[in-house]
């Protein structure tokens, strides 16, 4: 039996997951990772590295973050407590939907993830106080391969919810994306 509900989203290979929850008098129990039926939806192989965030402002932004090849990542984030506007941008080099972005709402209520594959881009905006993220990631953090994007590019027009209440000093410092830029190969 799945523990997951799976939907497509309009950019190919990033999955929106709900997970299945099983409540009794206690509480619940829901899976927020199982490797076989990972793998279904392409992930793809062990876990790498998890890592767990804090934000404490409603309205903070995070990212967007990625790491080029050969370091490129699939990641699954979970909210675990909060809610949050989560965003992958496509960055693949011809793909078709290349520099569109999705974004879905993730929250400690809903159980939802999102499994974003390598060539994307992510950032998160908190929509509540104190939200907490847990990311599962497929390769380990490589410094020399982290890039990132803008998070107001206006090439990217993202429509974050919010104001953007605050954002580290090297999110700012993140350029817009040049004209001739081409994407990232994979």
């Amino acid at each position: 039996m799945s523990r997951f509900t799976t939907a497509n989203t309009p950019l190919s290979g990033l999955i929106r997951l709900e997970r299945q929850r099983h409540s009794d008098t206690r509480g619940f129990l829901s899976r927020l990772f199982c490797a076989d039926e990972m793998r279904t939806f392409g992930w793809p192989g062990p876990v790498a590295q998890i890592n767990h965030t804090v934000t404490m402002a409603r309205g903070a932004v995070r990212g967007l973050h990625f790491q080029q090849a050969p370091h490129a990542e699939y990641k699954l984030v979970s909210c675990l407590k909060g809610e949050i506007f989560d965003v992958a941008v496509d960055l693949r080099q011809g793909s078709p939907t290349f520099l569109q972005w999705h974004a879905e709402r993730l929250s400690a209520d809903n159980l939802r993830a999102l499994l974003i594959p390598a060539g994307f881009a992510h950032g998160f905006q908190t929509l509540s106080t104190d939200c907490e993220l847990l990311y599962l990631h497929s390769v380990p953090y490589a410094p020399d391969a982290e890039c990132g994007l803008s998070a107001t590019d206006p090439r990217l027009a993202i429509a974050w919810p919010l104001t953007i209440t605050e954002r580290s000093a090297r999110d700012s410092a993140f350029s817009p994306l040049r004209p001739d830029f081409a994407g990232i190969e994979l």
